[in-house]
């Protein structure tokens, strides 16, 4: 199997996950690091054998598919001229620090004919596809994902470092186009919000409620899906979840009516998950990342048809994070 010249660009917490990864993957011959500073990028370099550049230019013509873990603001710069050449792009979520921005790296994707993918690894994680394969058509989502604080991303909020991620999977899943936005949002010890709520209602009547929080004492990242069909939670922290069908369940309140026509019949002691068909949800534990990397590679590769997250996926999040904002905005406080 032919493999493909790959790269990072960043030696940062991110860049140095994705490096390892390429180190592994099959179908990658990891060939360098980039980073301005010369000495995270030279560290990272004799780590997985490769070469160490200081910028990422010096890629072009060397190889064929390069992962961007820089800072926000400077994705357009550097995916441009290397989506211009013909290099796949895998950009690490989010796609751009502007929509402007973002319109800009879809439109070279597309011009082009060049992968542009998005790395919103959540997509990846096992519990989301293991919904995927069940083909729900959600009514009410409510996502809640807070955690301490992460040392990283100050230059942007929680929506567009954590929320977006709940913003990618849910507009994946509710197919339909977003109608309405309203949110809240507060900046507690940062420059940018630090937690946010928000209501989306898409055209189609589904709706959906998504926390986000920087400043918790712990970690939690659910979602919890309503529809006609089933009721899921997931827990994408422990990688695991259930799922209550509608079919198995269809007589349960049946027997709860009976029962309360009974005379002196207690459900006192009834415990109501012992009514329910309660199913565990199937789940393949993949690392997350490395499926994303896997997937990006064999579509720069044609050997799949599009990434996860295509670069007008990953646009359409940046899109609704930026709604998002504005709403906040529109409800600052004083």
């Amino acid at each position: 199997m032919a493999r493909l010249k790959t790269a990072v660009i960043g030696a940062g917490k991110m860049g140095s996950l994705h490096t390892r990864i390429y180190s592994e993957l099959e179908l990658s011959e990891l060939a360098a690091v980039v980073d301005s500073d010369s000495a995270k990028a030279g560290e990272l370099a004799e780590k997985y054998g490769c070469e160490a550049l200081s910028s990422p230019e010096e890629l072009i013509g060397k190889v064929d598919a390069v992962t961007i873990a820089a800072p926000t603001d400077s994705h357009l710069k550097i995916a441009a001229p290397l989506i211009k050449n013909g290099i796949a792009v895998l950009i690490e979520k989010p796609l751009a620090s502007s929509v402007e921005q973002g319109e800009e790296i879809a439109r070279l994707a597309r011009t082009k004919g060049v992968t542009v993918a998005v790395g919103h690894s959540e997509r990846c994680n096992p519990v989301v596809q293991a919904m995927d394969r069940l083909e729900i058509k959600p009514r009410f989502i409510e996502a809640n994902r807070v955690s301490p604080y992460p040392f990283r991303s100050t230059d942007i909020g929680v929506v567009l470092d954590v929320m977006i991620h709940d913003i990618d999977i849910i507009l994946s899943i509710a197919g339909s186009p977003v109608k309405s936005v309203d949110a809240v949002g507060v900046d507690v010890i940062g420059q940018n919000e630090d937690i946010c709520n928000t209501r989306i209602v898409f055209e189609n009547g589904c709706m959906a409620n998504v926390t986000a929080s920087r400043l918790a004492l712990k970690t939690e990242r659910k979602i919890r899906i309503f529809s006609s069909q089933a009721y899921l939670s997931l827990d994408y922290f422990r990688k695991e979840g259930i799922v209550i069908q509608t079919a198995p369940n269809v007589n349960v309140v049946e027997w709860i009516r009976e029962r309360q026509k009974e005379p002196g019949f207690s459900f006192e002691n009834v415990n109501w998950p012992d009514l329910l068909n309660i199913e565990n949800l199937k789940i393949e534990d993949k690392e997350p990342l490395k499926v994303e990397q896997s997937a990006f590679l064999e579509a720069a590769a044609g050997k799949r048809r599009r990434p996860i997250v295509t670069a007008e996926e990953g646009l359409a999040a940046l899109e609704c994070a930026y709604k998002i904002l504005e709403s906040i905005k529109e409800k600052a406080w004083q």
